[in-house]
């Protein structure tokens, strides 16, 4: 009986239960409810992403000070700060790249923010997470390679630049030993130094780049660890891919070596031994983006995605050679940036070799810029071995 009664209970049960969630069971769910005209047109006409912004934040892995990316970074804000005297400016130095740069960019959105410029390569996937939970606000990353709805990168081709540099330090250096301080081997890190050795190599085939990766976008003791030990090895010019560049340079100087900049012109740390520096040309480009945003056409603009500057667009800039640089080296490297510009000189024109004597680059072929953006070996000529 005591069972009877058991499996009885039990069939009521499931009969109530299907009763209940018959019209929810999987193939028979009900269409959703369509949706108005109106609702249509209000999510059409729905703002893009920064439109009508009152205020624009800027955050800085570093300092505006430091003599590189971020000196350069920051001029570009000031640049926006003087095409639009009625914008609030937002800025923060100094933001690492981690979970506190999305606290730094959600307290300038709190404070009316509805362009966001994260400058620095590893504040892309904090930048992300922040554009997902605000798709009114708009975000131009500097220096990515992932995009979203409302985040657009942009970055400019320096290897241009860092080439006709190459070229003037394979024609200053005396021992054709180039010595080049970076900070992590990520493709446009090895872009450059590529870059570098080819243009040197083109005017002194014997010509080497010795590289030292410290690991970090800016540590003074290491960067001084690595300039001297390679003016030790016999390097008389030195260069970097470092945020911060005026350790090096300083202990070039010092030394006697010569030194090539990178980010912003710090010639006037280098009096005796400065050649020159690839710069990047911000103001105009941060104020156009910010125009386009607040006009409301962020979507379907070249910011929508990804937008590279070149030697063209006068966004990336070789400065002036230092007063030591003879004539007829100037005159070169006005030459070859006249090529560059022109179209008929491309340097990573294959053949290319790496450091092990394989052929990378095809001969004949110019590598499209999104393969050159992805770089993963040195070439033939590079002294020093990527980290793992």
């Amino acid at each position: 009986m005591k069972t009877k009664k058991v499996k009885s209970l039990l069939v009521l049960t499931m009969a109530l239960i299907l009763l209940i969630t018959g019209c929810s069971q999987p193939g028979a769910q009900q269409a959703p409810a369509a949706s108005s005209g109106s609702e249509n047109a209000a999510a059409s006409d729905a703002p893009a992403p920064g439109a009508d912004s009152t205020a624009v934040g800027f955050i800085f892995v570093g300092a505006k000070d430091d003599y590189g990316y971020n000196q350069a970074a920051y001029l570009g804000s000031v640049g926006v700060e003087e095409t639009f005297p009625d914008l609030k400016v937002l800025r923060a130095e100094n933001v690492p790249e981690t979970a506190e740069a999305e606290r730094v960019m959600e307290q300038m959105i709190k404070d009316g923010a509805k362009v966001i410029f994260p400058t620095s390569y590893g504040h892309l996937d904090p930048a992300l997470n922040v554009a997902k939970r605000h798709p009114d606000v708009a975000f131009f990353h500097q220096g990515g390679l992932k995009t979203a709805e409302n985040l657009g990168t942009y970055f400019g081709t320096i290897w241009e630049p860092v080439y006709l540099a190459g070229v003037a330090a394979g024609k200053m250096s005396e021992t054709g030993k180039l010595g080049y301080i970076v900070s992590v081997p990520i493709p446009q890190v090895l872009l450059n130094v590529n870059a570098f050795q080819l243009g040197a190599q083109s005017v002194n085939p014997d010509a080497t780049t010795s590289v030292v990766f410290t690991g970090s976008w800016c540590d003074p003791g290491q960067q001084a660890n690595a300039a001297n030990s390679l003016i030790d090895s016999g390097v008389d010019v030195l260069s970097q891919h470092q945020d911060c560049t005026k350790t090096v340079i300083e202990t070039a100087e010092r030394r006697g070596a010569m030194s090539v900049g990178y980010h912003a012109d710090a010639s006037s740390l280098a009096p005796e031994g400065w050649i020159t520096s690839s710069i990047w040309n911000w103001p105009d480009l941060y104020a156009d983006m910010e125009k386009t945003a607040i006009e409301g056409n962020f979507k379907g603009s070249i910011y929508d995605g990804k937008y590279r500057g070149t030697l063209n667009d006068n966004v990336v800039q070789l400065t002036e050679l230092g007063a030591g640089v003879p004539d007829d080296v100037k005159q070169l490297v006005e030459e070859k940036r006249a090529e560059l510009l022109e179209g008929t000189l491309q340097p990573f024109k294959g053949p290319i070799e790496d450091q092990a004597g394989t052929i990378r680059i095809e001969d004949g072929v110019t590598p499209a810029l999104d393969d050159l953006e992805a770089a993963d070996f040195l070439v033939k000529g590079v002294i020093g071995n990527i980290p793992k």
